[in-house]
């Protein structure tokens, strides 16, 4: 769908929630990266935050389809990526997952929200603790080194003074809250039988999902009881998909 103000939370994530940021090198270079693309394509950027395994960012279409821009950054690191541990094959999950911002009250719960990502995930006590998000850039405490952040339109909206808004700015985002924004909904996501099939068959490895059923009840129970700490999947669908009762996985 597409947002009538142009404006998208974006999240891209490793494959099988890898890492894709081993070092400060690979935040820089990512950050990089997305620089180059603004300059090319004029996408706006109202926020962004690297963890190690996934990235959001908030950022308004520029001069292309921003599908076309997440691409063109998506590629190029991974080329960087592989050429530097000398890996291949896919990085991220899939294609990047988003959602539309229509209105500027949410627009400005996701970027607390985003700001507040490293704080929830236990990893900083302060969002300004955290080095590898905008946070630092709206509170006025690091220079970038390049102009990445087009905070003037979200200041914009707590005060047309500088110093007022920044300070408005600054309590709002740090007000404890309960936002849930599009990573919770994504996680929320019930898996199709065809993901939760090739998700189990992962968790299977060697052994076909016809042979699960017909295993030593040990084995089967530990295998049955692995499949219940998978996200999105029910017990109904396992049980559909292994051809065993929704009552032998509940006893696991």
């Amino acid at each position: 769908m597409k947002s009538n103000s142009g404006i998208y939370h974006i999240m891209l994530r490793g494959a099988n929630r890898q890492e894709i940021f081993h070092d400060d090198e690979d935040c820089l270079k990512f950050l990089d990266l997305i620089h180059i693309y603004k300059l090319k394509t004029e996408v706006g950027i109202f926020s962004w935050c690297l963890m190690s395994n996934h990235v959001h960012l908030l950022l308004k279409e520029g001069n292309e389809d921003l599908s076309a821009t997440m691409k063109r950054i998506g590629v190029s690191y991974v080329s960087y990526y592989n050429w530097k541990y000398r890996t291949t094959g896919h990085l991220f999950q899939d294609r990047f997952k988003s959602e539309n911002i229509e209105n500027i009250r949410y627009l400005l719960t996701v970027v607390r929200y985003i700001h507040q990502n490293p704080v929830k995930a236990g990893i900083v006590n302060r969002v300004d603790d955290w080095r590898w998000s905008s946070c630092r850039h709206y509170y006025g405490t690091h220079d970038e080194r390049r102009k990445l952040l087009d905070s003037d339109y979200i200041f914009g909206m707590f005060s047309g003074d500088n110093i007022l808004a920044r300070e408005r700015f600054i309590e709002f985002n740090e007000m404890v809250n309960q936002d849930q924004c599009l990573e919770h909904h994504l996680d929320d996501r019930r898996l199709t039988d065809e993901e939760a099939r090739e998700v189990i068959k992962k968790l299977l490895n060697e052994i076909e999902i016809a042979q699960v059923k017909s295993l030593p009840r040990l084995q089967r129970n530990e295998i049955l009881k692995k499949t219940k700490g998978i996200k999105g999947l029910s017990q109904r669908q396992t049980a559909r998909i292994l051809g065993v009762s929704k009552t032998l996985i509940s006893k696991s």
